[in-house]
């Protein structure tokens, strides 16, 4: 079917529905941001291939809302087709309602598969389409009459994330959610992330692509825990071990008859933000309190055993980054490579270092123009020829036993920059050095510290469309909640800064058709010191990967942000010398040179 075709096959559902509109998003029934094949409904419907964004369509109109970091790629990806692009203003708002609402008739009925929405969204649009007259349908799945080859549920197995790796117990995640519950007089508390599911049971699993997750629901009591996963999925003596330790196993579709079956004297804390529509709608007579899924702050707060491991497996990683943009570095000097082959590369070389299980999400590389695409993925067939000219930027991240990994260098490749590459660079990095650098009071929050990245790009009439950090899990899922650095009032700008949180440090700059920027490190949340005006946190950079002294413009550089940078190559190369060989060793001090 051609996307005109699947557009027609919806509208024919819909008609036979009675449906003005239906709305498909980008997420699965545990609202996750990277899906398993199954869930990927707007990017089998539109062909737009982003992580985010959603699909409205009508009996005239078929749009595709998503933000900024997907401009250039949706709209090449719908070209040729019905669908048309909206460009979100505020990342993630729910701008196509606000369409809906004006251009639907009083008495229309608008569509959507409730077990794909949490119930907040399903609430604010009811509040917003009620305003208008508008009915709201919730149990309308519309896609799998029409795609007819929809993958089924994955079935990856399920292993451990050995208690040396995790420094907690699984018994001690759960004694500490228990006492949460205790706050609230709760019996249950409904699990539904499957981030928080893996990191409370201390289980891993491959069932969505770069995250080391397993589909299921957990429903943790007050003496025992209820897992809801496929049997197949967990191995007799996985089994064995969780039973032993108060956690049973039960059909994956058997939590909806689960949460019916609970009575009016249970009381079960749920999160609403991220629990489905449909699923919370199964539980009829139990007293429901609303909170924030308790592991989720608990995962954020790295502790003492994660932090050390963070520490080390950012040197290991490092070392993969050397090796590999050395091989490309000689590889142009003999030939040409695509954007495809280094992503591919970058693969291979940290699939060489221990405990390694994959990259954490599909690499960034992004030659000349390419680097202006935010999220932009590279193709086998498709992608571009890389020559020993112009600007190159990788983003890319690796999943260990012992650490997820994130980072972006941008690279003069003839070591020649234009003064207007120089001049944009340079200030990528003082706000990159800001950030860094800062000192704050405990209770700063997320959008108190966006514009330390910024404020020079701005100085110059120059920004950029994404937020400048988000959290980053432990060997779990490397777009981290709740925490980050973003402009926007929104659960990362509004959440507080903490010791122990791990978030990236990525502000960039990007020109359409000419070059991005981008220069992200990790940064791990520590305590600084203790005044008469109360404690302050500081952030240590746990990255260790050169940057390209070819692309600064030292005259735009103060004293301090020089004194940073000199600093923080020194101590590249002092962590990653010891293991690397000679060859190695003198590239990478080379690249490690002082301004």
């Amino acid at each position: 079917m051609t996307i005109n075709d699947k557009i027609a096959a919806l509208r024919q559902q819909m008609h036979i529905h009675n449906i003005d509109a239906y709305i498909v998003p980008s997420s699965d029934p545990h609202q996750s941001e990277y899906v398993a094949d199954r869930y990927k409904l707007r990017q089998w419907l539109s062909g737009f291939l982003g992580s985010a964004g959603v699909a409205a369509v009508t009996a005239k109109h078929a749009g595709v809302w998503t933000d900024s970091r997907y401009y250039e790629q949706c709209l090449a990806q719908l070209a040729g087709s019905a669908f048309e692009m909206h460009k979100q203003e505020v990342q993630g708002a729910p701008e196509h309602i606000d369409w809906l609402s004006e251009n639907l008739a009083k008495g229309a009925c608008v569509a959507c598969d409730g077990s794909l929405f949490s119930v907040g969204q399903i609430h604010a649009m009811q509040a917003k389409f009620d305003k208008k007259g508008i009915k709201l349908t919730t149990n309308a799945d519309l896609m799998s009459p029409i795609w007819t080859d929809r993958p089924t549920l994955p079935n990856a197995p399920i292993f451990e994330h050995e208690v040396h790796f995790t420094g907690k117990t699984r018994g001690e995640k759960l004694a500490d959610i228990r006492r949460k519950m205790a706050e609230h007089g709760a019996q249950y508390h409904l699990v539904t992330t499957l981030d928080d599911i893996g990191w409370t049971l201390n289980l891993r699993g491959s069932d969505v692509e770069c995250n080391p997750v397993f589909i299921a629901y957990l429903v943790v009591g007050l003496d025992s825990c209820s897992l809801f996963v496929a049997r197949s999925q967990v191995s007799e003596t996985l089994k064995d071990a969780l039973n032993t330790e108060g956690v049973f196993l039960h059909k994956y579709e058997a939590i909806d008859d689960f949460l019916s079956k609970l009575k009016a004297k249970d009381t079960i804390v749920v999160d609403d933000a991220n629990v489905n529509f449909a699923l919370f709608s199964t539980i009829k007579t139990a007293k429901i309190v609303k909170e924030p899924t308790f592991s989720m702050m608990m995962k954020a707060v790295k502790n003492p055993t994660e932090q050390d491991f963070i520490r080390k497996v950012m040197v290991k990683d490092g070392v993969a980054l050397t090796k590999a943009f050395m091989w490309l570095e000689k590889t142009l000097d003999k030939r040409t490579t695509t954007e495809y082959e280094v992503a591919s590369m970058i693969a291979q070389y940290r699939s060489d270092q221990p405990n390694y299980y994959g990259e954490s999400f599909d690499a960034i590389v992004g030659y000349r123009a390419n680097g202006s695409i935010m999220h932009y993925k590279p193709d086998a067939q498709t992608s571009a020829t890389i020559e020993k000219t112009g600007m190159l930027l990788i983003d890319s991240g690796g999943q260990y036993a012992d650490g997820t990994t994130d980072i972006t260098r941008t690279i003069s490749l003839d070591g020649k920059p234009t003064a207007t590459e120089k001049r944009d660079f340079t200030l990528v990095l003082k706000g990159h050095i800001g950030l860094a650098l800062l000192k704050f009071p405990v209770g700063t929050k997320g959008i108190q510290m966006d514009i330390l990245a910024r404020q020079h790009l701005w100085q110059h009439g120059l920004n950029f469309g994404h937020g400048t950090g988000h959290g980053v899990g432990f060997f779990m899922n490397v777009h981290e909640p709740p925490q980050g650095f973003v402009t926007g009032w929104n659960a990362r700008g509004k959440t507080e800064n903490v010791a122990g949180m791990l978030t990236s440090n990525e502000p960039g700059f990007y020109k359409p058709g000419e070059y991005g920027i981008r220069i992200e490190n990790l940064v791990l949340t520590v305590e600084a010191e203790e005044t008469e005006y109360g404690k302050f946190l500081a952030f240590e950079t746990v990255t260790l990967f050169p940057m390209d002294v070819h692309l600064v413009d030292e005259s735009l550089m103060t004293k301090a942000e020089i004194k940073w940078f000199n600093q923080y190559q020194k101590r590249v190369y002092k962590a990653l010398k010891p293991h690397l060989k000679k060859g190695e060793k003198a590239w990478l001090k080379e690249k490690c040179a002082k301004i």
